[in-house]
């Protein structure tokens, strides 16, 4: 029995209960968890915005903890190891995308952190709003950060995996013009990851406050998107651009700043459909619209590693576990800088 924080239903407030996880079998991991960050599908599946919630629903894909014990059959982690959980904790492990390290796109369908189906009661899975988990060992992730920036690196399991795949797929780097649409949870991880793989980088508001920001946090450049004339200086000059942006906007605008070959990539997901986009924009250049879903496991591990060899992690807020529902009431309201994350020790409290 642990405890945690979950909703009972989509128009309750997250309560303190009691939960029940299973007994470590030989391939498993168990975590005593430090820390969760608070992402922004944890607020629509808690509230039933995307539908399909299963209740009693625990939140949490961006956990941080220490191993309290392993299986049998475990070799690759000892009690005492700090390590991470994502947004995954199976997947068949025999289809063609799992043979190649991209989980995520399981052709059977990965089991989500929470709100996936499950054996073990309440019969779907509960997530990082607890002080334990277990998880099997294929979906536990080595963080070598130091201790001190333990719970910046929580966000990093779904908001940098998030943008660090399409960076890496669509080759940012030295020599790329890369833009990234969006300064908040996940756009700001990603301007410093392209920012450190070496790419010229700029970064695309809508709101003049965030240009100093943007800056500091390693933009070369910020573009105010609603300035016709900042937009239009860079027209046809970008080899990649990532939209993190997850409301109905414009692509449009964004297509016709891409060079021949350009990319743009989506990675956030509104409630209603974008305006179609001028498709002569794509006829002409040979330009793409593309998608890209958190990423694998061992991409994950790469990621995480990446980023402790660059000293990046996210921009947090903490905040202790009964004050969950006010920081849902914030996200809605854009008022973070730019995640929340979960003292889980203050559910002992």
């Amino acid at each position: 029995m642990t405890k945690a924080y979950g909703a009972t239903a989509a128009d309750r407030p997250l309560e303190e209960m009691t939960i029940t996880r299973r007994a470590p079998g030989a391939n498993d991991v168990a975590i005593a968890i430090d820390y969760c960050g608070v992402c922004h599908s944890d607020l629509h599946t808690v509230r039933g915005e995307w539908g399909g919630t299963l209740f009693p629903c625990v939140p949490g894909h961006e956990i941080v903890g220490r191993v309290s014990a392993v299986g049998s059959d475990v070799s690759a982690f000892k009690v005492g190891d700090v390590v991470g959980v994502g947004c995954m904790v199976d997947s068949c492990q025999h289809c063609h995308p799992c043979e190649q390290g991209l989980e995520q796109f399981c052709e059977n369908g990965m089991t989500p952190t929470y709100n996936g189906d499950c054996e073990e009661a309440p019969g779907h899975t509960l997530g990082g709003y607890s002080q334990d988990i277990v998880v099997s060992d294929k979906f536990v992730l080595k963080i070598t950060h130091p201790t001190e920036q333990l719970a910046a690196v929580a966000p990093l399991l779904c908001a940098g995996i998030t943008t660090y795949s399409p960076l890496r797929h669509w080759k940012a780097g030295p020599g790329k013009k890369v833009g990234i649409v969006g300064i908040g949870g996940l756009g700001h991880v990603a301007v410093k990851l392209a920012k450190a793989m070496g790419a010229h980088v700029v970064a695309f508001t809508t709101s003049e406050s965030k240009r100093e920001d943007a800056l500091k946090l390693g933009a070369d450049e910020v573009v105010v998107s609603r300035n016709a004339g900042e937009m239009a200086a860079h027209r046809g000059s970008f080899d990649f651009i990532l939209d993190t942006v997850a409301a109905p906007h414009k692509l449009g605008d964004y297509t016709g700043l891409l060079t021949l070959d350009g990319t743009l990539t989506l990675v956030g997901l509104p409630d209603s459909p974008h305006p179609s986009p001028n498709i002569g924009y794509l006829i002409m250049g040979r330009r793409s619209i593309a998608g890209s879903l958190i990423g694998g496991i061992p991409e994950t591990q790469e990621m995480l590693d990446f980023c402790a060899e660059h000293g990046i992690t996210a921009d947090i807020e903490m905040i202790r576990a009964d004050g969950i529902d006010e920081a849902y009431e914030r996200m809605k309201r854009s008022d973070v800088k730019y995640r929340f994350v979960i003292d889980i020790a203050t559910m002992d409290a």
